[in-house]
């Protein structure tokens, strides 16, 4: 999946940039971290997560 996309989501789902960690971008979302990897392609599984977990902080 492409960053572009998760980060897409992650504003759909109230997402606001934060900065930028050494190797991954931190969002966040009620106030929760949201750790993305700075890579053009992440891995299916590694996406999966980020978006579980982000949907779960969008929730509260």
């Amino acid at each position: 999946m492409k960053r572009r996309d998760i980060e897409k989501r992650l504003r759909q789902l109230g997402g606001q940039f934060d900065r930028r960690g050494g190797n991954h971008d931190i969002w966040l979302i009620n106030g929760q971290i949201i750790a993305v990897p700075r890579h053009i392609e992440i891995n299916e599984h590694t996406a999966r997560g980020i978006l579980r977990q982000a949907t779960t902080a969008a929730a509260m």
